[in-house]
């Protein structure tokens, strides 16, 4: 089943198919496909590209959850999806290296954006990629019309690399360093972890 991860306003879970049609809904929206430079999929297509993403060793998905929107107790392995209000993802297909995580953030609920679980998210990501993966180097490739992420990115310490004009992409990057491993050490530590 996974993992679960749950932080002050969040609670990640594993993608389960039970969440793709509300995923599925999301993915209708023209402005939610550009700024996650996404492909209009049909549901079958969606079906098939949550499977695929669980197999692959090389991406790490969780929805997120936010916590406020948990109806009841909060189950490890029940989806939760009154709750979902995004995803949180990171890839680490770089040959060159493997310990270079792409890390991408969707909060596609327009009522849960501004509150913050965008950046706990990341955060938390972050704090699972190092400790699990190893991950020393992270990258957010985001359009240049989506300020709030830009924003975001930029407020947690990532600089940017380099900005496609053909593309409309800035690419940011971090590099976590010995302050910065303790730090997010420091915060995995204080995330619960669900098994």
């Amino acid at each position: 089943m996974g993992m679960s991860l749950e932080g002050q306003k969040v609670i990640m879970v594993p993608y389960m198919e039970a969440h793709v049609p509300k995923y599925h809904v999301w993915m209708q929206d023209p402005a939610l496909l550009q700024a996650t430079g996404s492909e209009h999929l049909s549901l079958q297509e969606e079906y098939d590209m949550q499977l695929s993403w669980n197999q692959d060793p090389l991406k790490k998905t969780f929805i997120v959850l936010d916590k406020e929107m948990v109806e009841g107790k909060f189950v490890h392995g029940d989806p939760h999806v009154e709750a979902m209000v995004g995803d949180v993802n990171i890839y680490m297909n770089d040959l060159d290296d493997p310990q270079l995580a792409e890390i991408e953030i969707m909060i596609a609920e327009p009522k849960s954006r501004g509150k913050g679980l965008g950046k706990e998210s990341v955060l938390m990501m972050m704090a699972y990629a190092v400790q699990n993966f190893g991950i020393h180097v992270f990258r957010a490739k985001i359009g240049e019309s989506n300020g709030s992420s830009l924003s975001m990115f930029r407020k947690l310490g990532f600089e940017e690399a380099s900005h496609s004009e053909i593309f409309k992409e800035v690419t940011l990057e971090l590099a976590v360093t010995e302050q910065k491993r303790e730090e997010l050490s420091l915060l995995f530590g204080g995330v619960v972890t669900h098994t």
